[in-house]
């Protein structure tokens, strides 16, 4: 069966959240760091917690992107997950509440043509404080979900979501398999899944699942 696995990335497909590596250039990683959490328990709108921490780096030169980049680690078993999930004839996209900027290179270090995150907005080399175009946020992270799926031709019984924080919500109800990844106790409480340690623990639950089915 082929199947189309939509995976968070701050925190689940990378070690680090990426607004926090940004805010260590505007001297504001406390701050963000805060606010993140809060925005991932579900405390507060996700939407509106972008706003405010995105504003606290107007000013961090564009060349941050690069050294932010360099400083990211793939989860534990991420790598593997992709190959695992190649080797099946499995499609992988990633959706981000986090920035194109570096989601964009992550997918293509891994193979991956689906995509989709925030992007910053740049004037004259310097971050303005602002993000340009849609906010992904929980519905437009479910609805992402569910374009790919219909672009390949599956039903969302064929699709699998794995996320850790409150925006991962809606898609992990939405798709096939929800599939909460050493997250947040909101998210664990509410995905019908819940996995930790390594990200290619996946490819395991669902190899269980389809055995059952069996």
């Amino acid at each position: 069966m082929t199947r189309l696995i939509v995976t968070d990335v701050d925190s689940t497909l990378i070690q680090q959240e990426v607004i926090e590596l940004l805010a260590d250039h505007a001297g504001t990683r406390a701050e963000v760091t805060d606010v993140t959490e809060r925005a991932m328990r579900g405390e507060i709108d996700f939407a509106a917690s972008l706003r405010e921490r995105v504003a606290t780096l107007k000013g961090v030169p564009e060349s941050a992107f690069a050294d932010v980049l360099a400083a990211v680690d793939l989860m534990p078993g991420a790598r593997e997950l992709v190959a695992g999930a190649r080797e099946r004839g499995w499609e992988v996209g990633l959706v981000s509440g986090g920035f194109e900027e570096i989601v964009a290179p992550l997918a293509a270090s891994l193979g991956i043509a689906r995509f989709r995150a925030n992007r910053l907005e740049v004037s004259e080399g310097l971050l303005t404080g602002r993000t340009v175009g849609t906010v992904i946020d929980r519905d437009t992270k479910a609805a992402t979900l569910c374009a790919w799926a219909d672009e390949l031709g599956l039903p969302l019984s064929a699709t699998v979501a794995v996320g850790d924080g409150a925006n991962d919500l809606g898609m992990i109800a939405v798709a096939g398999v929800g599939i909460a990844f050493q997250a947040k106790p909101v998210v664990r409480e509410r995905a019908p899944y819940s996995v930790e340690g390594r990200l290619d623990a996946v490819l395991d639950l669902l190899d269980q699942l389809d055995a059952r089915r069996v």
